[in-house]
């Protein structure tokens, strides 16, 4: 995935669903039939505005410029009892893992996790009802019908929240793009400065028997990012679709490892303290720098209720024993 402008996750579109058509008032008239009874069709219904789910997706950046969605409009029923043809539905296809609200309300109103599953965001205009649905045995020519419904406009909000099995949690610089790079084909920024990474990464992490999981690099969080500081509380949202999270923190750390672990971890408890009922791991990294005995008395420090391995990305160390933990915690029976 490439920086910059490309990853989309919030949009805000104008949806207008179509109007429905009218019904018919027509009276039936031939050659043969000189005061026929009510034979007018019904309206057409007036498009939807639908959502549909696409697995090749990943951003909505194609929806970025595309402000206002109109459907089409249904057309009027005919003679002979035949139904207008429905209007256009337009249909918005969106990543797994999208979310429709109500611009105005903040209400969530669905969200797509499947790939092909369609749900309506702007319901079209009933059509309206053509006059032979009111004849009687006592009423028997009406010569009226029911005009369509008209179609509705609102404002919803698209938002993204990115599927992964594993998602990768800590400060700038805690090597988390690296890590991503070594395990699968992705290729985040990588550079010796705070927030190189600035929008998500995905990555898939190839395991034994062609096996694989998906693994997400998010943006490094600070402290106070639940507060809006920095990038956090814009991205910390992906992080709630997450299997399993992945607490990284650098063995070079100013803090003890606890210590910043702790900070991370209060950090999401403050966003969404759900985010605490998540499976937890920690990798200490760049342990390259370490020797045995070093590592050894650092492993006393470490946090108590967590697993824990020490790695280094560019020595390939502990990967695969990580890689082990994470598809045991992946699929453990909840």
């Amino acid at each position: 995935m490439s920086q910059g402008s490309n990853f989309v996750d919030y949009v805000k579109i104008c949806c207008r669903s179509g109007h429905g058509g009218a019904g018919s008032a027509h009276l039936h008239r031939d050659k043969f039939t000189a005061m026929g009874g009510p034979d007018g069709g019904d309206g057409g219904r007036g498009g939807h505005v639908i959502v549909k789910g696409n697995a090749q997706l990943w951003t909505l950046l194609h929806l970025k410029f595309r402000k206002h969605v109109i459907s089409g409009d249904g057309d009027a029923g005919g003679s002979s009892q035949k139904s207008g043809k429905t209007g256009r539905d337009e249909i918005l296809e969106v990543p797994l893992g999208t979310i429709a609200k109500n611009a105005e309300t903040d209400e969530i109103l669905f969200e797509i996790t499947q790939d092909g599953e369609t749900r309506i965001l702007t319901e079209g205009g009933r059509g309206g009802l053509g006059n032979w649905h009111f004849k009687t045995s006592t009423f028997q020519t009406p010569r009226f019908s029911q005009p369509g419904e008209d179609g509705r406009e609102q404002w919803n909000i698209l938002e993204l929240k990115l599927l992964a099995d594993v998602g990768l949690v800590g400060f700038p610089n805690a090597g988390k793009s690296t890590l991503l790079s070594v395990v699968s084909a992705a290729k985040p920024e990588i550079a010796d400065y705070a927030f190189t990474t600035l929008v998500p990464n995905l990555g898939i992490v190839a395991y034994r028997d062609n096996r694989s999981f998906v693994m997400a690099d998010i943006p490094g969080i600070i402290e106070g990012a639940s507060q809006g500081k920095g990038l956090g509380i814009r991205f910390l949202r992906h992080i709630e679709r997450n299997s399993v999270l992945l607490f990284m923190v650098p063995a070079d750390t100013a803090r003890s490892i606890k210590e910043e672990y702790e900070i991370l971890l209060n950090e999401l408890n403050e966003y969404n303290p759900e985010l605490m009922h998540k499976p937890r791991l920690l990798a200490v990294t760049k342990s390259d720098m370490l020797d045995e005995e070093l590592q050894q008395e650092m492993k006393k420090e470490l946090p108590a209720d967590i697993p824990a391995v020490f790695i280094s990305s560019v020595a390939q160390k502990g990967i695969s024993e990580l890689k082990d933990m994470l598809w045991t915690e992946i699929n453990k029976e909840r």
